[in-house]
């Protein structure tokens, strides 16, 4: 059994010149965009720091680095930051462009970083849902919203850090990030867009309505690569790819969603022909249950388990954990 930390402790010595980007590579880059990197990464992409440097930064910030990440992203993101940062592959990458916003006002929670690679590559990554609440209700918002405020972000991001870029650029993001960057890939500019060679989209939820017959997606559907593990949930959620590769897990479920999960051969993962007959069944139970509501009762019922979920001043997933018997009776 191998993840993709051994990946880097096996292929963690060849740069990318010697070894050219892979699918591993995508899902690395798009983890490592749930690390916090306020006051360590410039927010523009003029600046930029090696992630050897930003590692060791975050790591003297902080040194009890464990939980601050929340209860639903893995703490091994840590682990995976400091072994990336302290490899010949990774560790000379240059960091830029950093940005996190969060609005409650806006319903929106959005964050993304620029990797650029030997300046030859720029892998542009989109954080998935954090540990905010808000994050979550942006997420519900997309079964009867379109765009969502993030997703319209993620275009403006890319245009932003690839206008005055003529080499290839790589899109990559996990769980709700893997969303935003096909969303973005669509919908960014022209010029933009043809410099593009990849986007990974690694377990993200669908769309409201498919964008497989819009224009702007097919200009770049030959580019997208969309990797969900055997029994996944989260990535066959709503109006998907029609194309997805699937990959094997040594979790089950829900769980199957954590991509230190997913199993690596060589430089890749460990391809399966199909879904398990069960990821079948649960795509096939969502999409008859989400089908069944109108716009109006998906909004009231959203609104309606997030008006409980808030009704604590709870802010994060955390704070709703800790709060015992207050959340209870609330």
């Amino acid at each position: 059994m191998a993840n993709m930390m051994d990946y880097i402790e096996w292929r963690g010595d060849l740069t990318f010149s010697e070894r050219p980007f892979n699918e591993v590579d995508g899902l690395i880059f798009a983890e490592l965009s749930y690390v916090d990197y306020s006051n360590i990464v410039p927010n523009t992409v003029v600046e930029g720091i090696t992630l050897k440097r930003a590692a060791e930064e975050y790591f003297l910030k902080y040194p009890d680095s464990r939980g601050r990440l929340g209860i639903v992203v893995p703490d091994s993101i840590h682990d995976l930051l400091r072994a990336a940062g302290n490899s010949e592959r990774f560790g000379s990458v240059v960091l830029s462009g950093y940005t996190a916003e969060t609005s409650e006002e806006k319903e929106e929670q959005f964050s993304a970083v620029t990797f650029t690679i030997e300046n030859r590559i720029r892998c542009i990554a989109f954080r998935g849902t954090d540990d905010t609440i808000v994050g979550w209700k942006e997420n519900f918002n997309m079964c009867y919203m379109f765009p969502v405020p993030a997703q319209s972000d993620a275009a403006n991001y890319l245009n932003m850090v690839a206008s005055d870029w003529n080499k290839d650029l790589i899109i990559t993001g996990h769980s709700k990030g893997g969303n935003l960057a096909v969303y973005a890939a669509a919908y960014c500019l022209p010029a933009v867009q043809e410099h593009i060679t990849a986007v990974y989209n690694n377990d993200g939820p669908g769309f409201r309505t498919s964008l497989l017959p819009l224009p702007e997606h097919k200009r770049v559907a030959g580019r997208i690569v969309t990797i969900i593990p055997e029994s996944s949930v989260v990535g066959i959620l709503l109006e998907h790819e029609e194309r997805c590769e699937v990959v094997r897990s040594t979790q089950i479920g829900l769980m199957q969603h954590d991509g230190f999960s997913w199993q690596v051969r060589g430089e890749r993962f460990e391809h399966l022909p199909d879904r398990t007959e069960g990821g079948k069944l649960v795509d096939e139970t969502l999409r008859a249950f989400i089908v069944s509501l109108s716009d109006e009762q998906r909004v009231a019922f959203i609104d309606a388990l997030f008006d409980i979920l808030t009704c604590t001043d709870a802010d994060t997933l955390t704070d709703l954990k800790e709060g015992g018997l207050r959340t209870a009776a609330a």
